[in-house]
Formats: structure tokens, C-alpha cells, sequence
């Protein structure tokens, strides 16, 4: 047999070598794709199992807000008045404040990261100051991270001026709402926060208190802050 190879054999063994090349480049894409799709459907599945599991957080979170919400604002008992029907009645404010406060704190804990559990935690802070336990009000706020909620995050910093201010802390307090009249919120409006700070003011520097109420009545003329600017400027007067 002859060991010289022929220029066909030899160009037929460049194709099959050409071929066999080619054949497992398209086996390693195919794998490759093989594989990038397994990760997709696993990142998917992943996606849709953490998407289901943040709606029921939330919808089990609002279910118990809501339920804590008709304690919060459930009616005061009035001697010789029935209760209305389907309602439950409390023989006192505080009573009704601490039933409550403890709904809302359950909620608070089991879901702290959902909104309805942010404003559980608000509202039994609220609870907590009916009940006069300031200190505890106090760590509640601290624990609740209002994230990018900027309302939320302006009631939280209302509530912790209104806080230091029954602790004594009024310089702290007055700093507080200084902050918050800047920041532009909807449910802590600015003459709000104005006429916090004037009043807080008329305690320390009644002048500068006159002075913030006579800006309020011209800034916002014939309206509820005007007429508030006016009883507080009224109270400097008598206090004098």
C-alpha cells in the first residue's frame, strides 16, 4: 500500500476536520443556549415566586391594618346611648388606645417591610402618645424607616417634634420643625409647621412668635392659618 496520500484524500480529510470543527461549535452553542435559558426560567420562576409572596405580604399586611384601624377609630362608649349595630364600643380613650396600639404593633413586626406595616407602626406610635408613653413612642419612631415615602417620612418627623417637645426638648423640637417646613409635604403642610414653631416660640421669644404670626396672616390672608395666627397672636397679648 502505497504511504503517499493523495491531494484529494488529503483535501477530504481538511473537510471532515472542517466539519468536525464545526459540528462542535454548533453543539457548544447549543449547549451554551441550552444553559441560558435554564438560568432564565429559573431566574423567572424566581422572579414570579418572590412577586407572589410580596403581594400576599402586602394584602395580608392591609388586612390587618384595616382591622386595627376600626379599633383606633371605634366610638366611645356614651352612658345611656346604645352602641350602634356591628360596632364595639370603649368605655374610654384609653382603653381604646392601648386595644389598638397592640393590633398595630403585631402588624408592625410581622410585616416591617410592606407600606401597611410602615403605617401600623406610625399609627401605634399615635397610640403610644394617647397613652402617654413617650420614651416607648420614642423607639417606635426610630424603628420605623419611612425608605422614600416622603410623606411618611414627614408625619414620622412631625410626630418626633411633637414628642420633644412634651419631654421638655423645646430648642430640639423647634430645630425639627424648622427641617420639616422645607420639605415640601402635603400631609404636614408648610403654615402648619409654621404655626408649631411660633407657637413653641411664644413660650422662649414671644416677640419673634409675634413676628411669625404676622407673616402667616399676610402670607395666607383669609383662611383657617390667618385665623390661627390671630388666637395665637391674642394668647401673646394676654400673656403679657
Amino acid at each position: 500500500m502505497s504511504e503517499h496520500i493523495s491531494r484529494k484524500e488529503l483535501k477530504q480529510d481538511k473537510v471532515r476536520e472542517t466539519f468536525a470543527h464545526g459540528a462542535e461549535a454548533v453543539l457548544s452553542h447549543q449547549k451554551l443556549v441550552s444553559w441560558a435559558l435554564v438560568v432564565l426560567a429559573i431566574a423567572g420562576a424566581l422572579y414570579l415566586g418572590w412577586k407572589f409572596y410580596s403581594e400576599r405580604q402586602e394584602s395580608e399586611a392591609q388586612a390587618g391594618l384595616d382591622a386595627a384601624m376600626l379599633v383606633f377609630t371605634a366610638p366611645i362608649a356614651v352612658p345611656g346611648q346604645p352602641t350602634p349595630p356591628g360596632e364595639t364600643a370603649y368605655p374610654s380613650m384609653l382603653l381604646r388606645a392601648q386595644d389598638a396600639q397592640t393590633k398595630f404593633t403585631t402588624v408592625a413586626d410581622r410585616f416591617p417591610r410592606t407600606k401597611p406595616g410602615k403605617l401600623a407602626r406610625y399609627y401605634s406610635v399615635l397610640c403610644l402618645m394617647d397613652l402617654d408613653r413617650l420614651n416607648q413612642a420614642a423607639e417606635e419612631l426610630n424603628r420605623l424607616h419611612a425608605g422614600s415615602d416622603k410623606e411618611l417620612a414627614a408625619l414620622t418627623m412631625y410626630q418626633s417634634a411633637k414628642i420633644l417637645e412634651r419631654t421638655g426638648k423645646t430648642e430640639e423640637a423647634i430645630k425639627t420643625l424648622r427641617t420639616l417646613s422645607t420639605s415640601g409635604s402635603v400631609l404636614v403642610p408648610k403654615p402648619m409647621v409654621l404655626l408649631e414653631i411660633a407657637g413653641l416660640l411664644g413660650q422662649s421669644d414671644p416677640k419673634q412668635a409675634a413676628t411669625m404670626y404676622e407673616q402667616l396672616k399676610k402670607d395666607y390672608p383669609n383662611t383657617a392659618v390667618a385665623d390661627e395666627a390671630d388666637r395665637g397672636l391674642e394668647l401673646l397679648g394676654s400673656g403679657s
